[in-house]
């Protein structure tokens, strides 16, 4: 994959994650800032979201652990749990939220 790939991959699923968050009723904290997104929660925990640029990866560190997601047949797959980024998602931000949800999907 090409680094121009890569970012619009990245942007495109920053974009889609951002508003999704936007729409939910907590009061969330959302930042995105030089390819960094931060969802701050109403318990004070945090998601951070990233691109690295030299691995090709998405990076995930949340209140559970840091997770490393590469781009493999057309989805972002987690290299230790082996969730794909929205099963992830889900995940950590119903952990964080504390309540059940959905995230791109």
């Amino acid at each position: 994959m090409q680094d121009a790939e890569f970012h619009s991959l990245v942007d495109e699923l920053v974009m889609q994650l951002e508003d999704e968050l936007e729409d939910y009723p907590e009061d969330l904290d959302i930042e995105n800032s030089a390819g960094i997104l931060t969802i701050g929660f109403p318990n004070g925990s945090t998601i951070v979201v990233s691109r690295q640029i030299a691995n090709h990866e998405i990076w995930v560190a949340a209140k559970s652990g840091g997770f490393h997601l590469a781009y493999k047949q057309d989805d972002w797959i987690c290299g230790t749990t082996k969730e794909n980024l929205a099963s992830l998602s889900s995940r950590v931000v119903t952990e964080q939220i504390g309540r059940e949800v959905s995230v791109l999907g």
